[in-house]
């Protein structure tokens, strides 16, 4: 799989929230992520459907995937929210769902794509039994809740024991691994080497300077990682 990079708006300037997006869309990005938070799963508060379906015709006008992170809890309420609102793509923490196969079920019979996700301190064996049914694994190389946080060495480790799942069960070709938390210039050739195959970047691509820039050389710098 070729690695992916989706731009995680949590960074954006909200008061050009519109312009950024389209920068970043015209830039290159393939997907667009979007982390909505409760203030009770994470500290922290952050956005609902109201902004998913402001930058979904921006997405849609250039076929790009809007990327839905919930990082709250009891997500099964609010699913039918979110893909009304304009999600291509759900993921849930394994962590707030104790019957997580009936809600990655739920999101696909929505007719959009699920994901699992965990947090840097859960063992990856609570995913295992997941990874059959799910179109991406989401690492979570920080501890969820703000952006701009630095990344966690150890996750490499993780997305690789992923991996190795993922080939051991024949997925490896249709299941994406992201990673999200701390990726720049420096990390993502870690990660990549270790098997992701999406990049979730927000800081390092809306924070500094122009945003066209720094996704070109994210995409280069992907590239050299890959070889």
């Amino acid at each position: 799989m070729s690695v992916k990079i989706a731009a995680s708006i949590l960074a954006a300037d909200f008061l050009i929230l519109g312009q950024q997006v389209r920068e970043a869309i015209e830039a290159g990005a393939d997907y667009l992520h979007v982390d909505v938070m409760d203030g009770h799963f994470v500290p922290n508060i952050s956005f609902g459907k109201m902004v998913i379906s402001t930058i979904k015709p921006i997405a849609k006008d250039q076929n790009k995937m809007i990327d839905v992170h919930l990082m709250i809890t009891n997500p099964e309420r609010y699913i039918n929210d979110f893909v009304e609102a304009g999600a291509d793509n759900i993921t849930v923490h394994v962590e707030t769902c104790p019957h997580i196969l009936r809600v990655i079920q739920q999101i696909q019979e929505s007719g959009i794509s699920a994901g699992i996700t965990l947090n840097p301190g859960t063992p990856v064996v609570q995913i295992e039994e997941t990874l059959t049914y799910v179109d991406h694994v989401l690492v979570m190389s920080v501890n969820p809740g703000f952006g701009g946080q630095s990344y966690l060495p150890q996750s490499a480790n993780r997305i690789t024991q992923i991996k190795n799942r993922l080939i051991k069960s024949g997925l490896s070709e249709k299941v994406e691994i992201e990673v999200d938390g701390g990726i720049d210039l420096n990390t993502a050739p870690y990660v990549i080497k270790a098997g992701a195959t999406v990049l979730v970047v927000g800081t390092a691509i809306f924070k500094n300077g122009s945003i066209a820039k720094n996704i070109e050389a994210l995409r280069k710098a992907a590239l050299l990682a890959g070889d």
